[in-house]
């Protein structure tokens, strides 16, 4: 790849179609719509050009970064949180959960609800790490701190999932005590 310097429309190109379908696909985990998707994509590109000097090397975990910075700009400015992603996205999980297809999908399902439960936080590291196949480094560029920060973050994340997904009341919600006249 080129120097800074020498980062001209072929640079832009190459990195462009390097990166473009992960970071639609980036979007559409969040997002849940594909036209909102392909627009996030097209303003980090549109942020890349502009500050091509600083794109490191390796540029993907630095890209997701800046979608995320997007996205979070987006959600303070709309006061809401992103739909969720409809199950049958055919990109939801790179491998199956479950042994068999139910199981995929019952995991699938119990593993969306555990996600929704945890924060923001935890649920970006745990994303970037299972979902975009990031290393700890990587996902340590994309979140702007040091490697030892992501990985006490993944680490405190992924405990918090698994004792969510082990919780009994999570499973089955008692209904409250009908109410006599």
């Amino acid at each position: 790849m080129k120097s800074p310097g020498e980062r001209d429309e072929s640079w832009f190109a190459s990195v462009y179609t390097a990166h473009y379908p992960d970071l639609v696909r980036y979007g559409l985990r969040r997002l849940a719509d594909r036209e909102a998707s392909v627009e996030l994509t097209q303003e980090v590109f549109v942020v890349a050009w502009r500050r091509r000097a600083e794109v490191p090397e390796h540029s993907l975990p630095w890209l997701y970064g800046v979608a995320r910075h997007l996205l979070a700009n987006h959600w303070r400015g709309r006061r809401a949180n992103p739909a969720a992603l409809p199950l049958d996205e055919p990109d939801a999980l790179p491998h199956p959960v479950g042994g068999g297809e139910l199981d995929s999908v019952s995991g699938l399902i119990d593993l969306r609800t555990a996600l929704a439960m945890l924060t923001d936080a935890d649920r970006e590291i745990l994303w970037l790490i299972g979902w975009e196949q990031l290393s700890v480094s990587e996902a340590a560029v994309a979140l702007h701190c040091s490697r030892t920060a992501a990985a006490v973050r993944l680490h405190r994340a992924r405990k918090r999932l698994a004792a969510v997904m082990a919780a009994p009341s999570r499973a089955v919600r008692p209904s409250p005590a009908p109410v006599r006249p």
